[in-house]
């Protein structure tokens, strides 16, 4: 929950003059990150509410190397909301906030919208879902899940989370799937969604910093920066300009003297050994390819 409650404090360090309320869901919290949330709702004067969740029927639904029982956690909470709350920001936990969310709270929706969404990659890769998903209609824009804001009432109204569930029980849809909901998602919202600017889910993997030229889509205008891929901004070796945002909401908050992670497994030895080479610290690159070589063979 390191990841979850910097994210949550960027979030409320960039907009001081909004009353919000954030609700975690998740299936263990230590005691530790129990009072770090206490104090960081005190330090902001806001609201946090933790839910810990039995997984054991989301544990019997696909899962991948990259995607585990958590994704659905998005089923869980569109639900548990119904007559609650007209609508709510469903943001994954690996995202950080560097702009205002104002527009996002008094967002309206249109009749039968049920979310408002940003667009995933390009045309080609739209193109690509609306063939696999046997969804035509998914040609002319797919979303990323990682940021949903629901209209809960017309969520419910259409049983998209049951509806979801028994697509991930169906052989010949989990045939056709790699994005897991993502892709059932889209199946299901399609038509019904509004795509909105892609400053709310400026998506950015880390693991480009690898590459010989980065095209960094972060900017001034970027209102939530969100870290897809293995290596994320909590990690000792994503050192670099674009974990600012979360590494300045990680010291203005009771994560601040948490230590970085390190790794723990050989995929993460791998990629901390790739990044010390980039970083030209080339004693921990090679101390660190030779944890990942241990770890491999033994």
């Amino acid at each position: 929950l390191f990841g979850c409650g910097v994210a949550i404090a960027s979030i409320l360090l960039n907009n001081r003059e909004i009353s919000c309320e954030f609700h975690v869901f998740t299936d263990y919290i230590s005691d530790k990150d129990k009072l770090y949330f206490s104090d960081l709702a005190k330090q902001y004067n806001s609201r946090i509410n933790i839910y810990v969740i039995n997984c054991d029927k989301l544990k019997s639904l696909p899962s991948t190397k990259n995607w585990t029982y958590a994704t659905y956690f998005r089923f869980i909470i569109a639900d548990y909301f119904y007559n609650k709350h007209e609508k709510i920001l469903y943001l994954d936990a690996d995202i950080a906030c560097k702009g205002s969310i104002k527009e996002l709270l008094d967002y309206q929706f249109s009749t039968n919208e049920i979310a408002a969404v940003v667009t995933e990659r390009d045309v080609e890769w739209w193109q690509n879902r609306a063939s696999v998903l046997t969804t035509p209609q998914l040609a002319s824009g797919y979303f990323n899940a990682g940021f949903l804001l629901i209209n809960i009432d017309e969520w419910n109204l259409n049983n998209i989370s049951s509806k979801a569930i028994e697509m991930l029980r169906d052989p010949d849809w989990v045939s056709k799937i790699t994005h897991l909901d993502q892709d059932v998602l889209n199946v299901l919202l399609n038509g019904k969604v509004k795509f909105i600017s892609g400053k709310y889910n400026t998506r950015y993997s880390i693991n480009y910093e690898l590459k010989d030229k980065v095209d960094n889509p972060v900017n001034d205008d970027t209102v939530f920066i969100h870290y897809v891929g293995p290596t994320k901004p909590w990690h000792e070796w994503a050192d670099y300009p674009v974990s600012r945002s979360f590494l300045i909401a990680k010291a203005s908050s009771p994560w601040c003297k948490e230590d970085l992670l390190k790794p723990v497994n050989s995929n993460q030895y791998r990629y901390c050994a790739k990044h010390k080479f980039k970083q030209k610290h080339y004693m921990a690159g090679i101390f660190n390819y030779l944890k990942y070589y241990k770890e491999k063979c033994f």
